[in-house]
């Protein structure tokens, strides 16, 4: 499953920043004295206690007034606590008390997010701040945590709170929303008008002018193939393209959104034909584990086709995509619905994929015939011993194999045992984990 998301709020210049860095062990926040100084969001990853968790250091919540920075500041932050799982809500302790943090701590309220209330500035070890207490009354049903995020004292206790206030997860995504699908891909590639078309009616907007869509928009189908949850996703442009903050927090929309599906639909618009952006996109959704699908939008656009344009199109995918030979393509017309209603089949067909189970018994049944074909590497005289193999976990299907040496364990082998996986088990639309672990040379 994808990792949980932590959101750093406050008002401005309590020390979000610096607590970001200390948790993601870089300085990758620019930290000034300076109120507003992180307008943009940045997001990064940490763990604690065997869990991934992403971070997302947001810029401080100030007054809503007529500034533009500001205001658009607010609006970040709103996003980052929608998205949020838990939400570290950052105060000063050397200030105290302002009525700005009340503020920030009703918009927390209505969220009904779970709120980490955290002390910031309590840098005398073994000794609190005099205003301390007076965060209690911020209302919060988590006591306030201290914490000096320069030293970095405090982090565990604030962590311990994230975890234990993190919604259960279940193995498999699929509730009453039924399979959830992202849509993503470049601007203008047509994905508000698939999802239009899909869902028979005007859900979302539809224009020609790229970044129309900034947020991810849920649009439940329910229909003979089974129930759908499409998420319709900004637009991912260039990095250098990207030029205003609101733009550049869509990018994390459109991750999180894919990390959070169980199948990416990735959207390529015929007409341009595919492209290096394309390959960056398509690689969220290979990274993140999950089922996909390259949907090829605006076929009916494409002029001069014979009985073979298809047949090259999908040539020069396999070749920008080479990382993801196991995606299924289909040519599609989001405008005139070609192909559409097929989506619906296809989709369900990779996700049952991507949480296939396999015993281990005949795994290792398959992974004996692979030894006995193609004997395992060696190295300076040293033979790898391969010595069986477990499925550990679903949606990427992920295999836990046992050897004598990991790092005899090369590239090619791997993508040998992974072929002969698909070979006998298909796993068709889904990347597969394989994780390589030492055991003596009994196997134990």
């Amino acid at each position: 499953m994808s990792n949980p998301v932590i959101a750093i709020v406050g008002r401005p210049n309590v020390g979000k920043s610096t607590l970001f860095n200390k948790l993601i062990g870089e300085r990758r926040a620019i930290v000034e004295d300076v109120p507003g100084v992180t307008r943009d969001r940045i997001y990064g990853e940490t763990e604690w206690r065997g869990r991934r968790l992403t971070v997302i250091d947001t810029g401080g919540i100030g007054p809503a007034d007529g500034d533009v920075i500001l205001s658009r500041m607010r609006m970040q932050a709103e996003i980052a606590i929608e998205s949020a799982d838990v939400i570290i809500f950052m105060c000063d302790g050397r200030a105290g008390l302002v009525p700005d943090d009340a503020e920030v701590a009703a918009m927390l309220r209505r969220s009904g997010k779970p709120v980490v209330p955290v002390v910031n500035k309590c840098d005398a070890v073994g000794r609190l701040p005099d205003g301390f207490y007076e965060f209690y009354e911020l209302g919060f049903d988590t006591d306030p945590v201290a914490v000096s995020s320069a030293s970095g004292s405090g982090t565990g206790d604030m962590l311990d709170e994230c975890l234990r206030l993190l919604p259960e997860k279940a193995e498999s995504a699929v509730s009453d929303g039924g399979i959830r699908v992202a849509v993503i891909g470049k601007p203008n590639a047509g994905k508000s008008s698939l999802i239009n078309r899909i869902a028979g009616q005007e859900r979302v907007i539809v224009s020609d002018v790229p970044g129309t869509t900034r947020d991810a928009i849920d649009t439940r189908v329910k229909n003979s193939e089974g129930v759908f949850t499409f998420v319709d996703t900004a637009g991912i442009r260039r990095g250098s393209k990207i030029h205003d903050s609101i733009e550049h927090y869509s990018v994390l929309r459109a991750r999180t959104a894919a990390e959070r599906a169980d199948v990416c639909l990735i959207m390529i618009d015929a007409t341009e034909g595919i492209t290096e952006q394309d390959g960056k996109i398509a690689g969220i959704a290979h990274e993140a584990g999950r089922a996909s699908i390259i949907v090829v939008n605006k076929w009916d656009a494409l002029g001069d086709k014979d009985s073979d344009s298809a047949k090259r199109f999908t040539e020069k995918i396999r070749t920008a995509l080479a990382f993801m030979p196991y995606a299924p393509i289909m040519f599609v017309s989001a405008l005139t619905g070609q192909r559409v209603s097929s989506l619906f089949v296809k989709i369900n067909e990779v996700y049952n994929q991507s949480v296939m189970r396999i015993s281990t018994g005949t795994l290792n049944d398959v992974l004996a015939d692979a030894v006995t074909r193609v004997q395992p590497p060696t190295d300076k005289g040293r033979r790898l011993k391969v010595f069986y193999m477990t499925q550990t976990g679903v949606a990427p299907p992920t295999f836990v194999i046992f050897c004598n040496k990991a790092e005899l364990f090369h590239f090619s082998y791997r993508r040998y045992i992974e072929n002969c996986l698909r070979e006998n088990f298909g796993f068709g639309g889904t990347p597969l984990q394989l994780i390589v672990r030492e055991r003596g040379e009994d196997g134990n």
